[in-house]
């Protein structure tokens, strides 16, 4: 595991930039590093050993030194690989992954890709082509930002490092701000810089003679296919379980799990404790407040299986890891739950150098609520007159009710009744709605988004899914969106940010792909969430618990913005500092305070802002973002 920077110009590369670049994100490789010189290209690496500790120093080469690679991630099939590569008569000098890339790429080019099995973004420079390969794993669990200016390319495991270019501008891209409020993540192919953008998952960038060609490598296929009896798929899916966590047990480093004490976690600690000859070390939040606490959950499958378990308790908003918080995130990010994973990275951190988690379980095998909502209200039937006019009498509803009442919650039903699918999908992962968005703005940014629609994404990945049914299209959508935009951030920049790995058995491609064509009706049932999954587990895990509705990750956010965050939050939101910046109003934005105060939930909403604004102070000057665009529109 590593972390990349590296830069190409035909001009000519400052190897010193290149060098900065690696030591802004020295937390994600503290180990070493490396780098690559040449006029036209210099790559660089910072390293986490876990494989081949003594002998996998980076960057890599070819036998006659005219293909270089640098690598972070983990190739879970490189043993294979490597035998495969010798018997064509390669030579290797180590014993890990890292090396296998360049001797691949000269055996098949591009489509390298394809015969990896893990985790990875990496960078390749073919000397003799003076060609410059850049490729981002299936999934898109590790990440990978490039930016071009004047045919020159430079690229990085994080934003932060890219930016250390003297001659970068610095200018948020309002479409990517945009789709933040929305999506409380920046969505590929965008970053929060004009300028600079994420390479999609399953994903490779071609760079050659000042050109750029992006094309994607592997989707998802979610075509349906026959499946055998329920006992027969749940002992496939046992063996497929299994075996994904054998191959991310392996390293010279200790090795812990997450376990939340849902069923994705726990069924991870369970195929790790069966095949490990001493305990598995696991690590917990917990809660104070009861809805929002799993702890005893956790800690009865840790007895059940003898792991060596930790737990780490919150009571109240932890200001202190605010600053490591809009650090790290080097984008907005506005999924709360990036909290307790920051204090489980750092508390593991004392113990182990590898963790897995239980990431990728939901989206392959139905674990939302909202799949359960989506797939009943999919069996609606209403006249083409009658949808608009009923999703207009819902939102009227809700704006004159309570918070929490029975008719909100209908007003609620109504509204998502009168909206196609994708119509429904996007509003329930809205956290701020286009009307909403307006009215928060100030004018001026009004102006500059008319016309900008965030569910635009979505229709677009409604579109490219190849699934049977609109349960497993939205399934699909979300292995496209959510899950690499969203969830893998936070578990990728969580604990990298304490120097640890983090792997996921339920993201390994092989048993994606096969979940992928299983029928809808063997990932939801009636209200039973992850039927299939369940019934595979069902000599693993005690029945309560499998039975039990999901939690989530979620955290007491709307109490603590009335409590212990109320202050942090209107003094940041409603100071010179954030109404100078020209993007919200700050009529609307202090209304929206006063209401949650007075008892509404807009603490999603709040909570977006205010991670925009520590973000801005972060890793921002601080210049009205106004000013700064009427300066940018006159050099």
């Amino acid at each position: 595991m590593c972390a990349i920077a590296g830069a190409v110009c035909p001009d000519g590369v400052d190897p010193d930039t290149v060098r900065d670049m690696c030591e802004t994100i020295a937390h994600r490789g503290p180990d070493g590093g490396g780098l690559h010189v040449e006029h036209t290209a210099v790559l660089g690496t910072r390293r986490l050993a876990v494989v081949d500790v003594a002998g996998g120093d980076q960057p890599v080469y070819s036998e006659d030194g005219h293909v270089v690679a640098v690598f972070n991630g983990e190739i879970y099939n490189f043993a294979e690989l490597r035998a495969e590569l010798l018997a064509k008569g390669h030579r290797l000098t180590g014993s890990g992954d890292s090396e296998c890339l360049v001797h691949l790429y000269e055996e098949y080019g591009d489509a390298l890709v394809h015969r990896l099995r893990g985790m990875f973004a990496f960078a390749l420079w073919d000397g003799r082509r003076r060609r410059l390969l850049l490729a981002r794993d299936r999934v898109g669990k590790k990440p990978l930002y490039w930016g071009m200016r004047s045919g020159s390319l430079r690229f990085a495991s994080e934003l932060k490092a890219l930016v250390r270019d003297p001659h970068w501008r610095g200018e948020i891209d309002p479409v990517a701000l945009h789709h933040y409020l929305t999506f409380q993540y920046v969505p590929a192919p965008w970053s929060i810089f004009e300028g600079i953008g994420k390479l999609p998952p399953g994903s490779i960038l071609v760079w050659r003679d000042g050109r750029v060609r992006v094309e994607r490598y592997w989707r998802l296929d979610a075509t349906p296919r026959p499946v055998a009896t329920v006992e027969e798929e749940a002992e496939r899916l046992r063996g497929l379980l299994v075996e994904a966590t054998r191959l991310r047990m392996v390293g010279e480093r200790p090795i812990g799990a997450f376990l939340s004490g849902g069923v994705d976690s726990s069924a991870v600690v369970a195929a790790m404790a069966r095949q490990s000859s001493r305990p598995i070390r696991t690590f917990c939040v917990g809660f104070e407040k009861a809805a929002f606490d799993e702890r005893e959950h956790a800690g009865e499958v840790a007895a059940l299986y003898g792991t060596d378990h930790s737990e780490l308790i919150l009571s109240d908003a932890p200001l202190d890891v605010f600053p490591a918080l809009a650090w790290h995130f080097d984008e907005p990010f506005a999924d709360s739950s990036a909290i307790p994973s920051l204090l489980v990275a750092r508390m593991s951190s004392r113990q182990v150098t590898v963790v897995l988690t239980g990431d990728g379980g939901d989206e392959s095998f139905g674990g939302y609520r909202r799949y359960v909502l989506l797939r009943r209200a999919s069996r609606l039937w209403l006249p083409l007159m009658a949808a608009p006019l009923l999703g207009a009498a819902g939102r009227s509803v809700q704006a004159l009710s309570h918070q929490g009442s029975m008719l909100r919650k209908a007003g609620w039903a109504m509204e998502l009744a009168g909206l196609p699918t994708t119509g429904r999908y996007t509003r329930l992962m809205s956290y701020f709605t286009e009307e909403q968005k307006r009215k928060v703005y100030t004018p001026w940014q009004r102006d500059r988004m008319a016309g900008v629609h965030s569910g635009d994404i979505v229709e677009r990945a409604f579109a490219e899914s190849s699934a049977g049914c609109d349960l497993t299209r939205v399934m699909d959508v979300d292995v496209n969106t959510y899950l690499p935009g969203d969830l893998l951030v936070k578990t990728d920049i969580s604990t990298m940010a304490y120097s640890i790995e983090a792997r996921s058995p339920f993201l390994d491609h092989v048993l994606m792909e096969w979940a992928a064509g299983l029928p809808g009706e063997l990932k939801i049932r009636g209200r039973t969430t992850k039927y299939l999954l369940k019934r595979a587990l069902a000599d693993w895990l005690p029945e309560h618990l499998l039975r039990r509705p999901k939690m989530g990750f979620g955290v007491p956010l709307a109490s603590w913005l009335r409590s212990g965050l109320r202050p942090l939050a209107h003094d940041l939101l409603t100071d010179a500092t954030a109404r100078d910046r020209g993007i919200f109003d700050p009529g609307a934005v202090a209304r929206l305070l006063a209401e949650h105060a007075a008892g509404r939930d807009h603490s999603e909403r709040i909570w977006a802002l205010l991670q925009f604004e520590l973000w801005h102070r972060t890793h921002l000057p601080a210049r009205p973002a106004a000013d700064r665009h009427r300066r940018s529109r006159l050099t």
